[in-house]
């Protein structure tokens, strides 16, 4: 299972736009083989593999505390919690599936998905849940709310970090690539140029 081609197309160019540092590479860097560089980030798969473990402790918490409290919420805050609910479930299957496979395969329009379902879904909605004190907010949900943004703040961090090293390194392997191209289609050198002039003029000569 991977994201539509389009969809695909759409994260890359984002990413080269956000994460490139620049044009950094030329023949001063032939030294450096970019394909050699392995820009999977540890930390962010160790994130990645505890959030894993702890998001259905999150959910069962939540939900037995919306169960608890649900008489004496307003209509209203009955409706954002579970759609909330439903919709941090949906999506935090989709972000920890794009987490995995854009830092462990180096994809980066997965990465990039990831990183954007993070910082602008997920993130805002866990706040949403920890510092709304409408929401008649438990003991037990604030401990589960505080440490799932803390893994969300610090995979928006690590993720960004990785996805510029992964775009840097695609840059560089495009530039050395097109540098080589250049070097095997190189015009012909001076002694090439000497022999086809000296051929030139002994032409032109028989036909004196």
């Amino acid at each position: 299972m991977s994201l539509p081609e389009p969809l695909r197309r759409r994260l890359g160019s984002f990413s080269r736009t956000v994460f490139t540092d620049g044009p950094r590479t030329g023949p001063q860097y032939l030294g450096h083989r970019a394909d050699n560089e392995i820009t999977s980030s540890l930390p962010l798969q160790m994130s990645l593999y505890f959030n894993v473990y702890f998001f259905p402790f999150w959910w069962l918490s939540t939900v037995v505390m919306l169960h608890q409290k649900y008489p004496v919420l307003s209509d209203y805050y009955k409706f954002i919690l579970v759609t909330i609910m439903i919709m941090a479930s949906l999506i935090e299957v989709i972000r920890l599936y794009l987490g995995y496979m854009g830092n462990l395969q180096e994809k980066v329009p997965e990465l990039a998905g990831f990183w954007l379902l993070t910082l602008l879904l997920q993130l805002p909605m866990i706040l949403f849940l920890l510092f709304n004190e409408g929401l008649k907010i438990q003991p037990l949900e604030r401990a589960a709310h505080i440490i799932f943004a803390l893994f969300l703040v610090f995979q928006v961090i690590a993720a960004f970090v990785t996805l510029k090293r992964m775009v840097n390194k695609l840059a560089t392997h495009f530039h050395l690539n097109e540098f080589d191209q250049l070097e095997e289609h190189r015009v012909p050198n001076f002694y090439s140029l000497g022999k086809g002039e000296r051929a030139v003029s002994m032409a032109g000569r028989g036909a004196c």
